[in-house]
């Protein structure tokens, strides 16, 4: 419910999670807030009770965030956990004192009883959110208590999201956890209002709640300081609290000249509420504002303060390799400041609420966010599916309503596909629902845009719509995007577009990917069929090559800046992830639409955005994975992606020539060479500068081959050290001449045969997967050396056994 305690001040006490507090409190305090993530006992076993998961001797030690579902949900074993476990912790806190306490935990996906020394406080149905329990009527007298939360992430229909949706339900504590020592009396939730904003003013109306154990005349005092720092009003409030929650109204003095909050200039102010009593400060909360306001203009797009912002956009699940679900702050920041290095300026997040930290990153990077309800497929169920959705849309609105980087409330995604009941799908029965869900968001905060993607019968309810257009993959081509996104203009006057893109398997390239014509038979609609099976298309008939979405989203993206009035889009997605629908991907169980592998590496798409939208100049010639080539003594072409005003390219330190970029030409802006490669090794460099002057490099090295080779003859397997101090394993396919065989693609698999040393696998990476297709006649895994020596496997369909001695 308060994602503003992480912004709280620190203090030095704080860095240490253990937890006694004793000389702390032996005053009568202010309110304070830590996290309380370290030193838990994890117990993996779905027991009902307390008294029964006491008994299990095999706790064992964990960090919070932690999710079961670590690695399971991209292992060779179908299925992944969907059941229930224990966390437990000791809080020993002070035996007198007159504070409150309070435990917040940000997420705990699906489901969560609490239990506080033994008695249960608190139960929470629903993933995504946060939730408050307030333990204090159950502490004991010695100081030492004990916290127990059974999670469960078991199936249950009745829970958005629908088990069919396309990516994993993690099970777990999935997000931080914090111990709120509180004042007897004390603010529990802030709400910042925006009644009125512009360039020239802007009105500010707080609303308070407040819980008190007892009634008392307080005062609340208000200090809004501007992005430099500089505090620009101070205002205070008497109020007579009652026993019980109430809330309280502040309209603040108007603010002129307001520094505004946009992409180009994310300007936070902060907000400072303290609660005194008898000259005695007992709480302070700090709460970030920013100012601006968001519309989307019928038939002209999208505008931010009243001017028009082109949406650069893509999406965002919330996993990574190796930890699913459980992220650290720091690799949510991360993801968001890739997006934004990237020269993004939008993110859905797809397809629920997100990481608290998620947010902050977007505000003070100055990102727009599509927020959603994880109203996502399985169509409409009864009274409790009802009554748990519109629980989790209340909760997140109350939960994310003062984040300035919020422009959309998202009703939900592909609702009515692959319902859970039966007539579930129905649009007679979704839709007075969606109208009542829509109804419901306006009343909690009218000062955001309403959406939802893909329930066309809902178009007109809501204030913008996308459809989906899936220009070039799941049908058509991509050559049709400019005259779909022209038809959903007209049809939709609050058209955006969200969700577009290709697969890509890292390493595998071709000489010849499928133009932008399309593929000859394929589906001619852009829509994406529901079963997949009974078309031909890109998605369902290519090899995924690099090469391929490269020039999707090259095309995409001069389309997008080209179009008058078009609101913007939103590419799938920034980072490779897991879903349970798709195991027999090149990575098995993870959708390779990432711009970004599951690690965070950045693909070749990723460099296509950036030569359009990143003002950091750079060059990148494609591609990194793209080492070996074959063709004809006079070469093959080489694409080079800069946002520099020129490039120019050298093969083996001779000139190719200077080319200016044009961003209008595809693709790559026109910066492609015709490169006589030699037999062997070569070397590509490029040097770009931009028109102040600014000089960036890039460097490839290529072996090439002229001619081409022959059939596979041999798996090569070879190791190399890495400068961690693992060791890459490489198979290779080559003909009878030593030559790689760039089209071999055959589903590969590595195995360590004794328990020496460890193959660092289940990560869906492509260096972190035992089960793997080759790219272009090559596959990699990486291993942790043991104490004593071992044997690495390769094996596939047609080859039985090649050894590798570590």
């Amino acid at each position: 419910m308060m994602n503003y305690i992480k912004h709280l001040v620190s203090l030095p006490a704080l860095k240490a999670i253990v937890l006694s507090f004793a000389a702390m409190f032996s005053f009568y305090s202010n309110a304070q807030n830590i996290t309380i993530n370290s030193d838990w006992q994890y117990l993996e076993s779905n027991v009902k009770s307390v008294s029964e998961a006491l008994k299990h001797s095999e706790w064992q030690t964990v960090v919070i965030p932690h999710t079961w579902n670590a690695t399971d949900t991209v292992d060779s074993m179908p299925g992944y956990r969907r059941d229930a476990s224990w966390y437990r912790k000791t809080l020993t806190l002070p035996k007198n004192t007159n504070n409150r306490f309070v435990v917040y935990f940000e997420g705990v996906n699906m489901q969560a009883e609490v239990f506080v020394n033994g008695e249960k406080a608190f139960e929470h149905i629903g993933g995504y959110v946060g939730f408050d329990v307030e333990i204090t009527r159950f502490l004991s007298k010695t100081g030492d208590n004990e916290i127990l939360v059974r999670a469960s992430n078991e199936y249950n229909r009745d829970l958005i999201p629908s088990q069919k949706s396309d990516f994993f339900i993690h099970g777990g504590i999935t997000r931080d956890v914090w111990l709120k020592t509180l004042p007897q009396n004390f603010i529990s939730r802030v709400q910042v209002d925006m009644p009125k904003v512009s360039t020239e003013t802007a009105d500010t109306l707080i609303i308070s709640e407040i819980d008190a154990e007892h009634n008392q005349t307080v005062k609340l005092t208000y200090s809004l300081t501007d992005p430099s720092g500089t505090e620009v009003l101070s205002q205070n409030q008497q109020v007579d609290l009652r026993l019980g929650k109430q809330q309280v109204s502040q309209a603040l003095n108007q603010i002129n000249k307001p520094q505004l909050w946009s992409p180009a200039a994310p300007n936070l102010y902060n907000l400072a509420i303290t609660l005194t009593a008898d000259d005695k400060e007992l709480q302070t909360i700090n709460q970030v504002v920013g100012y601006r306001w968001f519309e989307m203009k019928p038939n002209k797009g999208f505008y931010v303060n009243g001017e028009k912002m082109l949406i650069r956009g893509t999406h965002r699940h919330e996993e990574h390799a190796g930890i699913g679900a459980a992220l650290s702050n720091k690799l949510h920041y991360k993801d968001m400041q890739q997006i934004k290095d990237m020269g993004a300026n939008f993110v859905r997040l797809g397809h629920y609420p997100q990481d608290p930290e998620v947010y902050k990153a977007a505000n003070e990077l100055g990102l727009v966010i599509w927020d959603e309800l994880p109203w996502c497929r399985g169509g409409i169920g009864g009274d409790e599916w009802k009554s748990n959705t519109e629980y989790l849309l209340k909760a997140q609105i109350k939960q994310n309503r003062n984040e300035p980087s919020i422009a959309f409330w998202s009703l939900g995604n592909e609702m009515y596909w692959e319902e859970d009941f039966e007539g579930g799908g129905d649009p007679a029965k979704i839709t007075p629902y969606l109208e009542k869900l829509n109804q419901l968001t306006k009343q909690l905060d009218p000062s955001r845009i309403t959406t939802i993607r893909k329930y066309y019968p809902g178009a007109d309810i809501v204030d913008a719509f996308s459809p989906s257009i899936w220009a070039g993959w799941y049908g058509g081509s991509y050559g049709q995007y400019a005259d779909a996104i022209k038809s959903s203009m007209q049809k939709y006057p609050t058209f955006l577009h969200m969700e577009y893109g290709a697969s890509s398997h890292v390493g595998r390239h071709t000489e010849t990917p499928i133009s932008k014509d399309g593929m000859q038979g394929a589906q001619v609609s852009v829509d994406e069929a529901m079963n997949q099976a009974v078309v031909k298309s890109v998605a369902k008939d290519s090899d995924w090559n690099e090469n391929y979405a490269v020039d999707l989203f090259d095309w995409h993206t001069i389309v997008t800046e080209n179009t008058d009035n078009f609101a913007g889009n939103a590419q799938w997605a920034f980072k490779d992830f897991g879903t349970p629908l798709r195991p027999e991907n090149p990575i098995p169980y993870m959708n390779q639409k990432g711009l970004v592998d599951r690690n965070g590496n950045p693909k070749d798409a990723y460099y296509v955005f950036a030569s359009h939208w990143s003002t950091k100049p750079f060059c990148y010639i494609e591609s990194k994975t793209w080492t070996h080539r074959n063709g004809p003594k006079e070469g093959q072409k080489v694409t080079v992606y800069c946002n520099t005003e020129t490039a120019e390219l050298s093969l083996n330190n001779k000139s190719l020539g200077k080319k200016k970029r044009d961003a209008e030409q595809f693709p790559a802006g026109g910066l492609v060479w015709q490169v006589p490669f030699e037999n062997g090794e070569n070397t590509l460099r490029v040097h770009g500068r931009t028109a102040n002057g600014v000089e960036v490099k890039d460097t490839l090295n290529v072996n090439y081959l002229i001619g081409s080779h022959g059939e596979i003859a041999q798996i090569k397997l070879s190791s190399k050290p890495l400068s961690n101090g693992n060791v890459l394993i490489e198979a290779q396919a080559v003909d009878t001449k030593g030559n790689r065989v760039l089209d071999y693609n055959k589903r590969s698999y590595f195995f360590n045969m004794t328990s020496h040393g460890q193959l660092i696998e289940n990560q869906g990476t492509p260096t972190g997967s035992s089960i793997i297709e080759m790219t272009s006649g090559y596959a990699a895994i990486e291993f942790i050396p043991g104490q004593k020596p071992t044997t690495i496997e390769y094996r596939n369909q047609n080859v039985k056994g090649v050894y590798l001695a570590l």
